[in-house]
């Protein structure tokens, strides 16, 4: 947590200062004047800082590792289900957890809970580590007293939503990293290797083949503009990575990738089975359904999601049932849409959104393997069109000199 050096002046005007623990400056204040003390000055006292807060302003004692987390919840629900207590379970998860950053944000919830707060509490001093869906579960276990049983089911939907994220990764890391090494060898080709054909071929003297005469005219482009393109190129990538940021272009590149062709068609298969699956697990957990979708807005990952969530979640408050703005969204598939129907008329959604859940994590499987073995001719004909056309026009003059002599 972090810490504040204070001075301030009690009731009769004497100065006090001091070092104190606060979640931020606002809390300390607030404290203090509780204590009847005229706050004068709040200042952060780095030197003091505890390592997770450190690491957290650092960046290291950030976002975890969606395996750490699940296997947190997963010991800690063991343990909980065990008989053994939440403080001693959280003594022993210090101990265990391997990640430097994790095992001091853990330790420094131990401690907060030995000092009298509660486990919701303590966690959510940490918002970069747990997300509001983990928070939101831990306080409703804690509020059922059912914690155990709710983080079991925590870990069982981290574990799948790992399962689905690695599962898409893995499908696009290959093209990604092969469309680089094309790019990659086509500008040594036509940096390093047509520059020194283009020497020879002006020895030859005689008319070039247009193809080859192009490809002359790009490499002259690139490599006599050098300093000009790559240049512009990072600036461009800086403004774009700047851009996307905002939050028109997060927008505008989220809606591209669910209109991409054929990752377009998975990712939006992820989205949906995401939010399926958050919404039912919240559902399930005691999580009453307008903070149940204002998490899974926070968690969507998509901000087309999110806002389509949003607009749902803002019907549902006016009155309306949960379909009609889904419909309205545009976003989720019919099925979708009658499944959630009927789970509701029926009074079970939760169990219908778990249903929709797994069938969607199914697709997800079936177009993941599909593309990965459609994936791979694709990439080789990329690279052969793309390289070997490069290889064929440096080559043709050397085949119409072998012919001319031939003849």
């Amino acid at each position: 947590m972090p810490v504040f050096r204070y001075a301030a002046k009690d009731k009769t005007g004497r100065s006090v200062s001091g070092v104190s623990e606060s979640p931020d400056e606002r809390s300390l204040v607030d404290l203090l004047r509780h204590q009847e003390l005229t706050v004068i000055s709040v200042k952060p006292d780095r030197k003091k800082e505890s390592l997770a807060s450190r690491l957290s302003r650092m960046g290291g004692g950030g976002p975890v590792k969606l395996g750490e987390l699940v296997l947190f919840s997963r010991q800690l629900a063991t343990m909980i289900d065990s008989g053994i207590p939440l403080m001693q379970g959280l003594e022993i998860l210090t101990e265990q957890v391997e990640s430097r950053p994790f095992k001091a944000v853990v330790a420094e919830v131990k401690r907060d809970v030995a000092s009298g707060a509660g486990f919701h509490d303590a966690l959510a001093k940490h918002p970069r580590t747990f997300s509001p869906l983990f928070l939101n579960m831990v306080k409703a276990g804690e509020s059922s007293g059912a914690l155990d049983d709710i983080m079991d089911r925590l870990a069982t939907y981290l574990e799948k939503t790992d399962s689905l994220i690695r599962k898409v990764r893995s499908a696009m890391v290959y093209p990604v990293v092969v469309s680089l090494m094309a790019i990659g060898i086509t500008l040594i080709l036509m940096l390093k290797v047509v520059p020194v054909f283009k020497g020879i071929f002006l020895d030859f003297g005689g008319e070039l083949p247009l193809a080859t005469r192009a490809l002359i005219v790009v490499s002259d482009f690139l490599t006599q503009s050098f300093f000009v393109w790559v240049p512009s190129a990072v600036v461009g990538g800086i403004l774009l990575v700047r851009f996307l940021k905002t939050e028109r272009g997060t927008f505008i590149f989220d809606r591209f990738k669910l209109r991409m062709p054929v990752f377009g068609m998975i990712l939006r298969k992820v989205a949906v089975s995401k939010f399926a699956r958050t919404l039912s697990t919240l559902l399930k957990s005691g999580v009453p359904i307008l903070s149940a979708l204002e998490i899974v807005a926070k968690t969507a990952g998509n901000s087309v999601i999110q806002n389509a969530v949003d607009k749902v979640r803002s019907s549902i408050r006016e009155g309306e049932n949960i379909t009609d703005p889904l419909v309205r969204s545009g976003v989720f598939p019919p099925l979708v849409v009658r499944m959630i129907s009927v789970g509701e008329q029926s009074g079970e959604l939760e169990k219908m959104l778990s249903k929709i859940a797994d069938f969607y994590d199914d697709q997800v499987d079936a177009s993941v393997a599909g593309i990965t073995s459609l994936i791979e001719p694709l990439v080789i004909a990329f690279l052969g069109i793309v390289i070997g056309g490069i290889v064929i026009c440096m080559f043709l003059p050397i085949f119409q000199l072998s012919s001319l002599v031939n003849a």
